[in-house]
This record gives structure tokens, sequence and C-alpha cells, in this order.
């Protein structure tokens, strides 16, 4: 099979937790994705991963990590890095490099705050610390169309504040396709996601993180905003990398050719007096 790819459920406290796995090397990596996890989880997709993100496979065992299935009313992202430690208990998995993108980059920073011995290396993308004015409006707007279960509007006014103009420019086509063949049965899980970014506040506790971290934000992020990131640099203590994509948005990691291969060569980087060299 493909990397080793393979599907699996991991239960904690009587929930279950979707997450795909593949690779060769002897270290452990976790990627933990954005909100639309909400909508979508990785059940089933190890195949596609694999080779979406095969750039890791020859140093990594790779983990992606959905969400738990079952999420109560008013969960919050630091239950769901609780959630992701005992994924990580369950499993064997003493330790791993944490990359966290939007959503999955809140959790990731409370995985380095309460579960330091558990966190190796940090990379945040396209995430923040905390919530602004801007990504507090759009992401009540796109509670407020969850609720009324408006599926193919959500998808578009994500793609429009994610995308820059010349990749919207094929995206657009899809438009008309959108929920024709795939639309959620239940948005409460999605509407829970969303909520647990709007009571969050990390910024305070960043100072904790010990793990070596590296940033990566978007020049022109219309959902958390290009401030964000340089917000966490500035409060992180080992922060040294940070790297925006003046002429991107909240997609940069789609839309960056360059994206994962700026995160592994950090991954590979080591200490040397006080400053990072590569491997």
């Amino acid at each position: 099979m493909l990397w080793n790819a393979k599907n699996g459920t991991v239960s904690i406290y009587g929930r279950t937790m979707n997450y795909i796995s593949f690779g060769k090397g002897d270290k452990n990596l976790i990627l933990l994705p954005g909100l639309g996890d909400g909508f979508q989880t990785v059940q089933g997709m190890a195949l596609w991963m694999a080779w979406a993100y095969r750039i890791y496979a020859r140093d990594y065992w790779v983990y992606m990590f959905s969400r738990c299935n079952e999420l109560p009313e008013g969960f919050t992202t630091r239950q769901m890095a609780k959630d992701q430690a005992m994924a990580m208990d369950t499993l064997g998995i003493e330790r791993a490099d944490i990359v966290g993108i939007s959503q999955g980059g809140m959790i990731a920073q409370y995985m380095a705050i309460d579960y330091p011995q558990k966190v190796d290396k940090l990379v945040l993308a396209m995430t923040c610390a905390r919530q602004s004015f801007m990504s507090r409006s759009l992401i009540t707007s796109w509670i407020e169309l969850a609720k009324k279960q408006e599926y193919k509007k959500l998808m578009i006014d994500t793609a429009e504040k994610s995308y820059t103009r010349k990749y919207l420019h094929f995206y657009r086509l899809l438009y008309p396709f959108l929920g024709l063949y795939r639309t959620p049965e239940n948005f409460s899980r999605f509407i829970i996601q969303a909520n647990s970014c709007l009571t969050r506040d990390a910024y305070p506790e960043l100072d904790k993180i010990q793990a070596p971290s590296f940033v990566i934000g978007g020049g022109q992020d219309d959902i958390v905003g290009a401030v964000a990131s340089l917000e966490m640099v500035d409060r992180i203590p080992d922060c040294r990398p940070v790297h925006i994509y003046p002429d991107l948005g909240h997609a940069a990691y789609e839309e960056a050719p360059d994206f994962h291969q700026r995160i592994l060569a950090f991954l590979k980087m080591e200490p040397a007096e006080g400053q990072f060299r590569l491997a």
C-alpha cells in the first residue's frame, strides 16, 4: 500500500477520533487540519492524504487526526488538545513534531502549552492566538449560515475569503456544483468547532511554549489576518523562523508551491550556538 497508508479510529472516553497514518521514517509527525474538519473528517482518506503529503513520508511516520466525532456543546480548543494528547497516549506516540493549520494551529498551541513533553517542534500556519474583530465577525457569519444549513453559501464565502484572485478564477467554475454531490447531514459538529475558535485566547500563555517554533502566515489573509502571525512570533520564546507570503491569503498552504518544503526544512534543522542550522 502507498507509503504504508492506513485508516484508523481511536477511542477516547467512549468517543471516537478518526485518523490516518503513513510513512516509513523513525520520527513522528502529527498534522492537525483546519475548521473544514467540522464537515469532513479524514476517515477513508489515507491513500489520498499519503499522496498529498508524500514529502514527509521518507523522514516521518505521519499521522493526521480529526477532532472527535462526538463533540459536546461548548467544547473548547484546549479540550481538543487534551483529546489529542490522549490519542497520542493510546497509540503509543510519546513525542512528535506537530504542524497545525488554521484551527489546527489553535489546538497545536495548547498542545505545546499544556503538554510540552509531547511536542518536539511546532509549526503554526495561517492561525492565530486570539481572535480579531475581523475573524470574529467572519466566523460568526459562518455559524449563522451553518445554522440555516446554507452549505453552498458557506463554502463559497470560505473560498472567497481564502484564495487569491488568480486561484479563484478557476475555483469559481466549481461553484454551481457545490452541494450537489455532498451536503453534510449534521451541521452541529462544524458549529461546535467554529464556536471554539471564538471563545479561545491563548495569547497570554504563548510564553509557556518551550518547543522550537516556526510561524507561517499570509500577507493577504482575510480570515485570521497577517498581524496574527507576527503576534505569535513576538510572544513565543523560541520562535526564530517566520515566513509571511506577502501576496497570498489564508489558503497559502494550498497555493504556495514551497509551503511544505519550508516546513520540512525547519523540521530537519538542528540547534547550533543558539540558532538553527540545516541537518
